[in-house]
């Protein structure tokens, strides 16, 4: 018997805009479980699609030895034996898309099935739907499972199927420390089970779980050797800080004010309220009804001045997520409650792009929705009109504007490369420089830092604080790890 279960022997994919920057060697060994690790964009995902058959291959060899069939089962091919789960950093799976704020829209709610009319009715008899507690949440609609529910939900899904390999790709991507820990702990079992390998990718060089056996990196579009768990962390030099270079940042810190766009020039009849207000947003006695009969916020009352950073914290499920969308007029409910921006009070004749003016926005539910296949400098430029996609061509300095933040954020390089066929890391990239572009007065950022490897998060938070220390930046950041805030003077609501 093969002591490998996966083998690939210098492969080399068919495609050549999507291939490996050299011959790819890999070999999941029948007791082993491997980390994928890797930078953004350096060919994770394409050493994946290598091993699962999903690529091609114009050279090399790649042979399973799934022999013999796993119990219950006939098939010793990668088909029914290798189940792969990407998990996206936004509520919601590939086999159900829907925006966020369907959650909180009753109607959504109703029309979404229950989670028990999606599983297949032999899989109630298998004794993982008790081990990983997936019982409780039969007679759950799907678009009210929290974050970590519809993680458990999905690799119930696909486990109770026995597969012999389990690729999961970002397992941990948008939990709060609770959830992380949970899911942490659920995979720690499927490891110690026997009958099953774990391949994960991740991008965070320093989070490899302990009950991982290996690791292997890809780098620059090469894969490296195979090393243990124990030898790679011990090759981790530290990331040393800070990342940002002096001159980058003194560039940043002279910028003009609103370099970039002309929106706050133009159409000053329908302006929105007074840009130089003390107060840039207000919240008062916000209370708002979600399925289930919970209650979000329970007489929220919150002040923003200009000038204030925040960290907007709270677990999953929370709301932090939608109290941003309220804020930024992207919710169904965004004017049925007191709120106000630039000392104007919603819902007094501003128009949706008098709103978003002077606001600088990314998230996970935005990055999920943006599928637009165009350069990336276009992605960029999209946000001179707070458009997605891009209706206006800009004017020559803007042009240049759009070239500048792809610089600071490290993706000059990939201006005329389509946007869909980026990483995911290097997509969310494009989109903070969206987001950076109009030099906003007030920046929301939620989740902005993943998906991001460690060395990207470091440098991308050090852009964040150069450039709030700009005159009057206010800033509101989302994020469930202390070490992604921004060393600023914070101050934090946190929701219950």
């Amino acid at each position: 018997m093969s002591e490998s279960i996966i083998s690939l022997k210098q492969g080399v994919g068919r495609n050549p805009n999507a291939r490996l920057k050299a011959p790819a060697d890999f070999v999941l060994g029948r007791q082993e479980h491997v980390v994928i690790m890797g930078q953004n964009g350096a060919g994770k995902s394409l050493l994946v699609d290598m091993i699962t058959g999903a690529a091609a291959l114009r050279g090399g060899s790649l042979s399973y030895h799934f022999s013999p069939p796993a119990e219950g089962g006939t098939e010793t091919s990668a088909y029914g034996n290798i189940a792969r789960i990407t998990f996206e950093d936004a509520i919601g799976s590939v086999e159900n898309p829907y925006y966020f704020q369907q959650r909180f829209n009753s109607q959504d709610a109703e029309a979404s099935p229950l989670l028990r009319s999606l599983l297949p009715p032999e899989s109630f008899s298998s004794p993982l739907i008790e081990e990983m507690e997936v019982l409780p949440l039969l007679d759950k609609r799907i678009v009210s499972l929290s974050s970590g529910e519809m993680r458990r939900y999905r690799l119930f899904k696909h486990l109770w199927q026995r597969p012999r390999v389990l690729i999961v790709d970002n397992p941990f991507i948008g939990l709060d420390a609770p959830m992380r820990g949970q899911l942490n702990d659920l995979l720690c079992r499927l490891s110690k089970r026997g009958d099953i390998n774990l391949i994960l990718l991740l991008s965070s060089m320093e989070v490899v779980p302990d009950y991982m056996t290996h690791v292997v990196e890809v780098r620059e579009g090469v894969v490296q050797p195979k090393q243990t768990r124990e030898d790679y962390l011990a090759s981790l030099g530290p990331i040393v800080a800070p990342l940002l270079p002096q001159e980058l940042a003194k560039e940043i810190l002279m910028l003009p004010k609103g370099i970039g766009s002309k929106s706050r020039t133009e159409n000053n009849e329908a302006s929105l309220g007074n840009p130089s207000s003390d107060e840039i947003v207000g919240v008062k006695h916000l209370s708002l009804p979600i399925e289930g009969g919970r209650v979000l916020y329970n007489d929220l009352t919150w002040s923003v001045k200009r000038g204030e950073k925040w960290a907007l914290q709270g677990r999953n499920g929370a709301g932090k997520s939608v109290l941003l969308s309220l804020i930024t007029a992207d919710h169904p409910a965004a004017y049925a409650y007191d709120f106000s921006l630039f000392g104007r009070r919603r819902g007094t004749g501003e128009s949706i792009w008098d709103i978003k003016r002077y606001i600088g926005f990314v998230s996970p539910e935005f990055h999920r929705a943006y599928r637009q296949n165009v350069p990336a400098i276009e992605i960029v430029a999209s946000g001179l009109n707070d458009t997605v996609g891009l209706y206006k061509r800009p004017q020559v300095e803007q042009i240049e504007t759009c070239r500048f933040w792809m610089r600071v954020f490290g993706i000059a390089h990939l201006e005329q490369r389509l946007f869909l066929s980026l990483s995911s890391g290097e997509q969310r990239l494009c989109l903070l420089a969206r987001a950076f572009v109009k030099d906003p007065d007030l920046l929301i950022l939620d989740e902005p830092l993943h998906g991001l490897d460690s060395y990207k998060r470091q440098y991308v938070r050090e852009v964040i604080e150069c450039f709030c220390r700009r005159p009057d930046k206010t800033l509101i950041m989302v994020t469930h790890y202390e070490e992604e805030l921004p060393n600023l003077s914070l101050k934090k609501l946190q929701l219950p």
